[in-house]
């Protein structure tokens, strides 16, 4: 039996709302609290009718949040804006990294032990200003700040399994890095069951791989970004995380943390999760020199991102 107390900030968004669904469809969360600017009580109220166990409840506006964390064990953070055509996840720096500081200060107050799962974009620069945050506010634990790039993974599994004519739910793909472009390094000489493609293909996979999110925002015309795969793969993490805080043993998925694994202080590699959060950092293991270029390839933007959330969060007020 789990009791797990789970609070989404950001509920009410185009992700909020099909992650706060499956979070309350699952048997592993006992109290679901939203929070949101605008239209919690709504979705608090509709999502209460379902028949599963979770209770839920519903926080609007600022002067709310306090008593929506309190007691959480875990808080999932998809709020922001999203992208549209053209736009980078670096052109929603100054709006979501606002939005980011604001509400991670007020989880090192209010529930500083919780984990923290921040879909929030650009991921690269969302964690080192959650990590800043709660350094000044003299609770930070790395264990338990996580980058959500799941969907980096369930894209990399549903591509392969496509390619290859595999059930995607036995495809695992890990991916390495970080959450945007480039610095999203899919390792499919990794992948279980083991797959080759000829070097044409594999480069013409990785790119898809890593412009999947591009192609929703184009896809979707304007209309927002990746919003029902993205709560599917929140939910997924979400769900990991409390199997391996549960007892659960074995429990791998990868996630953007701080890291001693590259020159990046930062850097997604598989975790073994375990009570605390992390419990010990897999590393990137045997590569490729095709996927060892990518890692390369990466470094300067992954630095200058982290960088530029630490700036951010140094100047924060």
């Amino acid at each position: 039996q789990s009791n797990a107390k789970v609070a989404v900030l950001g509920a009410s968004g185009g992700i909020g709302q099909p992650l706060s669904l499956l979070l309350k469809n699952s048997p592993l969360v006992s109290r679901l609290s939203l929070y949101d600017i605008a239209h919690t009580p709504g979705v608090a109220a509709d999502l209460s009718h379902i028949e599963t166990r979770a209770a839920v409840k519903g926080f609007l506006g600022p002067e709310q949040l306090p008593e929506c964390l309190k007691g959480c064990d875990v808080v999932v953070i998809p709020a922001g804006v999203p992208r549209k055509p053209g736009m980078t996840r670096d052109d929603l720096f100054n709006t979501n990294a606002s939005i980011v500081a604001t509400l991670t200060s007020a989880c090192a107050k209010h529930c500083p032990e919780a984990m923290i799962c921040i879909i929030s974009n650009p991921v690269n620069s969302t964690i080192p200003i959650t990590s800043e945050v709660f350094k000044k506010h003299g609770v930070y634990n790395p264990k338990r700040i996580f980058g959500v790039t799941t969907l980096d993974i369930v894209r990399a599994n549903t591509f392969v399994a496509e390619l290859k004519g595999l059930d995607p739910a036995r495809v695992s793909v890990p991916v390495i890095g970080g959450h945007a472009g480039k610095t999203i390094i899919p390792l499919i000489s990794q992948c279980t069951p083991k797959v080759d493609f000829p070097q044409d293909q594999l480069e013409k996979l990785t790119g898809r791989i890593q412009e999947a999110g591009t192609e929703v925002v184009q896809a979707k015309a304007g209309a927002g970004s990746a919003t029902l795969s993205m709560a599917y793969a929140g939910a997924r993490f979400v769900f990991s995380l409390v199997d391996a805080m549960n007892g659960k043993e074995g429990v791998i998925e990868c996630a953007f943390v701080r890291s001693e694994e590259t020159e990046s202080p930062y850097f997604s590699t598989p975790l073994l999760l375990g009570k605390n959060g992390i419990e010990k950092n897999l590393g990137i293991g045997k590569i490729t020199p095709f996927e060892e270029k990518m890692v390369a390839d990466a470094m300067s933007e992954l630095k200058a991102s982290i960088k530029k959330g630490e700036e951010f969060a140094k100047n924060f007020k």
